[in-house]
């Protein structure tokens, strides 16, 4: 099995991709990418069995509509208006606060926050992969999964904080270190000492990891009617379900993906 693992940036400069090659009892890092323009992400999701992207794959629905309606100069003030709060459903989306609430780690708000910007060239990706006959599930179920690092870093146990510093690698190397102890299954060869160097490298193969789990059902699905509805279009965060996840990855068997 091969997963692939993006941490997409705006643009191509800070975009890293990762191939993870799954053989038996074992994961080796075949390729890693830095300065993947669209092109070459692009190739890779067609190539993967399953990938995760690092980046919101929707927006919030109350935002959608909210904005539409202000563009027909119609508003409709959202419930609680003026009084505190009653941004959140515009901010954030469902999977946003789940995320939250069982990981202690908040993502960046889609519709408030830079990672904006990534997400509107995420959705030209997603259209043209749809273009080009892959067929896109926001909620996870096919072969595309959206993921967030420092959540499946923090359920696995690893450090998650404070390895992004501008020109602090201390702690990035220490990371690396985390995961050779913690996964010795797992084959970095060539790529440790570009995820040594480089954030959004090892952001890239935590991103391939967490393919991996999402293949093998051990990432958090939408689970109630409200959820699943709002996965297919605010999209879905696959983190790991528990610690004890990291270790099953390499031996477990995989589910079809369409």
């Amino acid at each position: 099995m091969l997963t692939v693992g993006v941490d997409l940036a705006a643009e191509a400069k800070g975009t890293a991709v990762a191939w993870v090659e799954w053989d038996g009892e074992r994961a080796v890092v075949r390729r890693l990418l830095c300065g993947a323009d669209d092109e070459a992400v692009l190739g890779a999701l067609a190539e993967a069995d399953k990938a995760g992207i690092d980046c919101p794959l929707g927006w919030p629905d109350a935002f959608v509509a909210f904005v539409a309606e202000h563009q027909r100069g119609a508003v409709t003030l959202p419930e609680g208006f003026p009084g505190r709060g009653w941004k959140r459903p515009l901010t954030m989306r469902l999977t946003d606060l789940v995320a939250w609430q069982e990981t202690g780690l908040r993502p960046l708000s889609v519709s408030a926050d830079l990672i904006g910007h990534v997400a509107l060239r995420c959705a030209c990706l997603l259209a043209e992969s749809a273009r080009r006959g892959l067929v896109i599930d926001r909620s996870g179920g096919g072969k595309i999964a959206e993921v967030y690092p420092a959540a499946s870093l923090k359920v696995w146990g690893l450090l998650h904080t404070g390895y992004k510093r501008r020109g602090d690698r201390q702690r990035l190397g220490e990371l690396v270190d985390d995961l050779a102890r913690r996964a010795p299954w797992l084959e970095l060869g060539a790529a440790a000492a570009v995820c040594r160097d480089r954030h959004d490298a090892f952001d890239a193969v935590i991103a391939a990891l967490g393919a991996r789990a999402a293949a093998l059902d051990l990432t958090r699905p939408p689970e109630t009617g409200k959820e699943i509805t709002a996965a297919r279009t605010e999209g879905w965060i696959a983190f790991p379900l528990d610690e004890t996840t990291l270790s099953q990855l390499p031996c477990r068997k995989t589910r079809p993906t369409t």
